[in-house]
């Protein structure tokens, strides 16, 4: 707190100092200035490269003939995927994290990184800079509050692409559950009518287009993947790592050890959908358990007070009034 104090004071004496607000400002407003000039040089240096635009334009087309995304790679990407390039880390760890969590969320872009992290610089320059030339001219407010809402608005625009990518995984990740359970009685019936396991996935997923399209998405990928030469195995893993999502990793597991040791791919298939239910209603039971430890919260705060001021408020204000007349 003596810290924080004294941080204080110091921030006081300088906004008191008329001639250090000069040059705070100004500092700040070179500092935008250049930020915006390198912003815009990256930009140019990024579309004015023949070689980077027949790169990204052979990469769109050969994912929309194999139909491994849905990113429109017009002019968004073309204005940020540049920028974005050159803010990638260099650490191959980061790199191969962030590329997982984007296709986790149905990104799979061979320039979705470079895009997220143009996302990233545009709402970080973009809002403050916009917010000191045209809010601020016409509205008076103190230097320092401007400072702070700069910084607090470059700060929540760094963190905005972030929080909407992992609310996009929980959120794709939850669809994809939902809509497992039927795709696993459909595979059941498929496969005991003596389809494939490939043949079977590939009507499962055109029946499931309607009710859940993230999946069939999904399981049409593994169609296309298997129809262009990959192995079944290696489709699974692939699907495993691509959602992300741990039924599905159990899915791929079970198969996998099934195809291994030559067991009945419907009879594993039942007992998985037999164990996933299981799973469900546990999962149902455990939250059903804890909906009254949930409800005594609201209950003791909110209910209590008002029932306590109907049942006893009357006959309080009857002996307040009777002691009032004594």
């Amino acid at each position: 707190m003596d810290m924080v104090a004294a941080w204080l004071d110091r921030f006081d004496t300088f906004m008191q100092d008329p001639y250090a607000m000069q040059l705070g400002f100004a500092a700040m407003l070179g500092m935008a200035v250049f930020t915006l000039l390198v912003a815009l040089a990256l930009l140019v240096m990024g579309l004015s490269d023949p070689l980077r635009r027949r790169l990204r334009h052979l990469e769109a087309s050969a994912e929309m003939a194999a139909g491994q995304g849905k990113v429109d790679e017009g002019g968004l990407v073309q204005w940020l995927a540049p920028m974005g390039e050159k803010l990638v880390p260099g650490k191959e760890e980061v790199r191969s994290r962030i590329a997982e969590e984007l296709r986790h969320a149905g990104k799979r872009s061979p320039s979705a990184v470079s895009l997220f992290y143009g996302i990233r610089l545009l709402l970080t320059v973009v809002p403050p800079l916009l917010l000191l030339s045209l809010l601020l001219p016409f509205v008076r407010i103190p230097p320092a509050i401007v400072m702070l809402l700069i910084i607090v608005t470059a700060i929540v625009g760094y963190l905005l692409p972030r929080l909407w990518l992992v609310r996009a995984i929980k959120r794709r990740t939850t669809q994809l559950r939902r809509g497992l359970p039927d795709a696993l009685d459909l595979l059941v019936v498929c496969s005991e009518a003596g389809l494939g396991l490939g043949a079977a996935i590939q009507r499962v997923a055109r029946d499931l287009e309607v009710s859940h399209p993230e999946l069939a998405d999904e399981l049409h990928l593994f169609g296309m993947q298997t129809r262009a030469g990959m192995d079944n195995k290696t489709a699974l893993r692939d699907l495993e790592e691509r959602t992300g999502v741990e039924d599905i990793r159990g899915l791929v597991t079970t198969l996998l050890q099934s195809m291994r040791f030559g067991t009945s791919i419907a009879m594993t298939l039942r007992l998985f959908a037999v164990e996933l239910r299981d799973k469900r209603t546990q999962e149902a039971e455990e939250k059903a358990a804890k909906v009254s430890t949930k409800m005594l919260f609201p209950l003791i705060f909110c209910v209590f007070p008002s029932f306590f001021v109907v049942a006893l408020g009357p006959p309080l204000l009857g002996a307040a009034a009777a002691f009032a007349g004594r």
